[in-house]
């Protein structure tokens, strides 16, 4: 009975499985390191750039959020205004004394024309209580008039429509 000798770290091995021993290398395989640590190293700084790019990307949008949000919030606000402005000149007494501040005075009664072509109701001559004042436009937002009396001209209650 021959021995093989007994390779170090590795017991001896019988029928199949000392031929299948012979498959495999008996020397410790060890692989060069400084491969491996180069990919490691390789791939960190890798990642750790990508993340900076990343973050860098997100801040970068997040300023430009701040910027929109702000623009909006200012557009908002100048909108409300405009709005405010607006209710206020298109309001009834507002209306009203701009018109009077341009020398209108109120209309007398109207008349209707039916579909016949007959004049109903009696209509009214517009009354002008005084001069119409004539402003110039940068005087209409600093002068106010007082409104004219309605007792200063009477009316005729029976003027005639005009041409009949």
């Amino acid at each position: 009975m021959t021995r093989k000798p007994e390779l170090k770290g590795r017991p001896e091995l019988r029928g199949r499985a000392a031929r299948l021993a012979h498959l495999l290398p008996t020397g410790r395989a060890q692989a060069a390191r400084t491969p491996f640590v180069l990919l490691v190293v390789v791939l960190l700084g890798g990642g750790l750039i990508g993340l900076l790019v990343l973050n860098s990307a997100l801040s970068e949008g997040a300023f430009r959020l701040d910027d929109l949000q702000r623009e909006t919030k200012e557009l908002t606000d100048e909108e409300q205004a405009l709005r405010r402005d607006i209710d206020a000149y298109s309001a009834p007494d507002a209306l009203q004394r701009r018109a009077r501040e341009l020398g209108m005075v109120p209309g007398g009664d109207p008349a209707f024309l039916g579909p016949d072509g007959k004049v109903k109701g009696v209509p009214g001559e517009a009354s002008a209580a005084r001069a119409p004042l004539v402003l110039a436009p940068e005087a209409l937002a600093t002068a106010t008039a007082p409104p004219p009396s309605p007792e200063a001209s009477p009316r005729s209650p029976h003027a005639s429509t005009p041409g009949r």
